[in-house]
């Protein structure tokens, strides 16, 4: 187990002890879970009165925190810090995952070309002509398909299906089940009621930067590419379909469905379980509420939809203090109907 004193973690995130410099650390935890040897942070208020009472070794605090009682933990004070201990994790995460070499049993094409430092996990599979970066990790029981490119500095955590023909950029995360490069939904209906497979014969591109979460499927494109651009980040269990695009620094939560050929713009917030139909524009900026459904191109850029089918925020909120009166009125719409009858009557 790794131990870090309370200087080293400060030189690490620009933070000033208050303390004991050389006590030290070996665990992360939160501030009301801290015990004996662990590290924490207090950002938020509200769990200030945790830190008279924690047992964490060393607390990251922000620079105008001021101690209302007696504290006896180590303090490093930054800041920011939230940024700084989020800056930790990532540090940890990379040490945590520091792997290298080749485990067996695995398998190798003789025509794969694997870089330096690279880490190949029990039971991976790399087909032939596949490229893999340096510093890249594989985790056991990945597929690397035929003719698949793999950048530098990525991580495939276990059960990564990469199918042939599809390139990878650099720095990218895929993790437990992703799936990049399956065929496309494409089926042709023929003159017996049955239905033909299309050739699915593109590719998927993934670009620097993005990270894919858990069992997310990506399509490969019937001709051409799927492109995931720069940047991007999708939750788990999303499933892009063939030929879209996605464009530069997109998030898109959980759950949610694009249908073949849309084209989704750069910087876009897509909430979870958001269902979006085939061949549609999706602007730069947009921004889609959960379980909306979109069934129309938004061609505004930063617009905000909600709903399904899904219109403009503003329409929505107006429309909805309607939807909330239904009941109200549909109950006067029966009076003023008994009414004309009783009127009718006496006529």
């Amino acid at each position: 187990m790794l131990e870090f004193t309370a200087q080293n973690i400060a030189d690490l995130i620009g933070g000033k002890v208050e303390g004991n410099s050389e006590e030290k650390v070996s665990t992360l935890s939160k501030i009301e879970e801290g015990r004996v040897g662990s590290l924490c942070f207090l950002s938020n208020p509200a769990y200030a009165p945790h830190i008279y009472t924690t047992l964490a070794s060393v607390v990251i605090v922000n620079n105008d925190f001021v101690p209302e009682n007696k504290i006896a933990a180590t303090l490093i004070r930054v800041e920011n810090a939230y940024h700084a201990f989020a800056k930790l994790l990532e540090v940890y995460n990379q040490i945590k995952n520091n792997k290298t070499g080749i485990e067996q049993p695995s398998f190798i094409s003789a025509s794969a070309k694997i870089g330096k430092n690279v880490y190949v996990g029990a039971f991976a599979y790399i087909g032939d002509n596949a490229i893999i970066g340096d510093n890249t990790k594989v985790f056991p029981q990945s597929y690397i398909g035929d003719n698949a490119v793999i950048g530098a500095n990525c991580t495939l955590f276990s059960g990564v299906k990469i199918y042939s023909d599809c390139k990878i950029g650099n720095y990218v995360t895929l993790h437990s089940g992703v799936i990049v490069g399956g065929d496309g939904f494409g089926f042709a209906p023929n003159s017996e009621g049955n239905y033909n497979k299309v050739p699915q014969i593109g590719n998927v591109v993934i670009e620097d930067h993005v990270e894919v979460g858990a069992s997310t499927t990506i399509d490969r494109a019937t001709l051409g590419s799927t492109i995931i651009r720069k940047g991007v980040k999708l939750d788990n269990l999303i499933q892009v379909a063939h030929n879209v695009e996605i464009g530069e620094n997109t998030v898109i939560a959980a759950q949610s469905g694009i249908a073949g050929s849309t084209k989704i713009g750069a910087n876009c917030m897509i909430g979870g379980q958001v269902g979006i139909v085939g061949h549609l524009t999706i602007a730069n900026g947009v921004k889609i509420a959960a379980q909306s459904g979109i069934g129309n191109s938004i061609t505004k850029e930063g617009e905000i939809f909600q709903g399904s089918p899904a219109f403009s925020i503003g329409e929505y909120k107006r429309s909805y203090i309607l939807f909330r009166k239904f009941p109200e009125i549909n109950q006067k719409i029966n009076e003023l109907e008994k009414l004309i009858a009783e009127q009718s009557a006496k006529e």
